[in-house]
């Protein structure tokens, strides 16, 4: 059966990795996973471009690679941002209507929001994203959709997100370096969200926590709505960098260690057990012992599970996250980390795979949590792709997990009409 599915194709640019992810929905609505490439990442410093060249360089590999898989011709990517730059705030906006007789309308919402976008902030900054949490009507709170309501003050609290603008243009001049076209740029925490959480969690209360790299994204989510984002700037990549400083041996002889030996937790049966590591040029080789591998990355583990925490706790929904917490990313494999997350945080925890939306062909292909990011934007792509479809007003509904950066596209639009050269 011949599937006429339009292809969507999905770019994470991370500190470790360059991936793509090329999909389509299947008869059943599900996605199918084509192909996949993937790169070392040379040249991004958690989540920011330190180096255009190598940066534009792995794209093109990773393309290459899942134009290869796929067989599909690669030109618009739906693109991943994230990244120690990007910030977050709750601000509260109100306005006052001209009239009581006609009802509220989408016009009068989304007016109220676009005054989000006006907001003074750190030079070289912009507010990027702006996400309704609740809103008041003439004193009466806790209302989620006020449209068709009568009403002279419609105020709303507001989660918003900013980013250097700087950082973005970085990221989309490598893009198009690589020959590629930036369809849309979306919030990492969003993407990773729509591809491991399902309803339940979104509504009832969870904290998703995706460990990359260079840096650790954390995103609370309750009735359906983001109500904080925070980037912790330690990943996976320092705990190796502790391994390697700690047992005097080479970078990618700590990351295999960690990889293959590597725990959260010491237990009793590592207590006798030796890896020999071979020597370098005619050397020695070297005993290392499971037991202080362990001890090595518990100690930094706490300290990045003990921010996570703390931005937990400073969002006031610690009590709010009825469905716990969910550990993705590729940091998120370690042996023993949920136990570890759930003995500090004292909540259920779980590690999210991006399967949640895919068909039977794709589960082989992408049961990593390294790839929920490369799956959720493809995700949100479709999602995209089909309120076009239909023409519907995105902003019509509450606003998804996966909302596209809006502010974005504005910047989008001003960079192409640049030279990139």
């Amino acid at each position: 059966m011949e599937n006429n599915s339009p292809i969507i194709v999905g770019l994470d640019i991370g500190t470790t990795k360059i991936s793509v992810m090329v999909g389509r929905k299947d008869q059943f609505g599900k996605l199918e996973i084509l192909g996949m490439g993937k790169a070392i990442s040379g040249g991004v410093l958690r989540g920011i471009v330190a180096n255009i060249d190598k940066t534009v360089e792995s794209i093109k590999l990773a393309v290459e690679e899942a134009e290869q898989k796929s067989g599909a011709e690669i030109d618009e990517v739906y693109i991943g941002i994230a990244g120690q730059h990007i910030k977050s705030l709750q601000h509260r906006g109100e306005m006052v209507r001209d009239d009581i007789e006609n009802e509220i309308t989408i016009d009068d919402m989304e007016k109220l929001r676009e005054n989000m976008f006006k907001l003074v902030t750190v030079p070289g900054e912009e507010v990027i994203h702006v996400i309704p949490q609740e809103y008041t009507v003439d004193g009466e709170d806790g209302i989620q959709n006020p449209k068709g309501m009568a009403g002279i003050k419609l105020e709303a609290n507001f989660h918003i997100i900013t980013a250097q603008v700087a950082a973005v243009r970085n990221i989309i001049r490598c893009v198009k370096k690589a020959g590629l076209n930036a369809r849309e740029l979306i919030l990492e925490p969003f993407a990773s969200a729509i591809a491991t959480l399902d309803n339940d969690e979104l509504n009832e209360g969870v904290a998703l926590v995706d460990i990359g790299g260079g840096t650790t994204d954390v995103a609370i989510f309750l009735d359906g709505i983001i109500r904080h984002t925070a980037v912790i700037p330690f990943g996976g990549n320092i705990i190796t960098k502790d391994i390697k400083t700690g047992l005097s041996i080479l970078e990618k002889q700590a990351e295999l260690l960690k990889v293959k030996f590597g725990s959260a937790m010491h237990t009793s049966d590592q207590d006798n057990v030796m890896v020999s590591i071979p020597g370098l040029r005619g050397r020695e080789p070297k005993e290392i012992s499971i037991k202080n591998l362990a001890e090595i990355i518990s100690a930094r583990m706490k300290e990045i599970i003990d921010l996570v925490y703390h931005e937990i706790k400073v969002s006031g929904f610690e009590n709010k996250l009825m469905t716990g917490i969910v550990l993705t990313g590729g940091g998120s494999q370690l042996r023993a980390l949920p136990q570890l997350v759930s003995y500090i945080t004292g909540k259920d925890v779980r590690v999210g795979l991006p399967n949640e939306h895919l068909g039977k062909e794709s589960h082989g292909k992408v049961t990593s949590p390294m790839y929920s990011t490369g799956v959720g934007l493809v995700l949100k792509g479709f999602e995209d792709l089909e309120a076009h479809l239909v023409g519907k007003d995105k902003e019509d509904d509450k606003p998804t997990p996966g909302g596209i950066l809006v502010r974005l596209k504005e910047l989008l639009a001003e960079f192409f009409e640049e030279d990139v050269t």
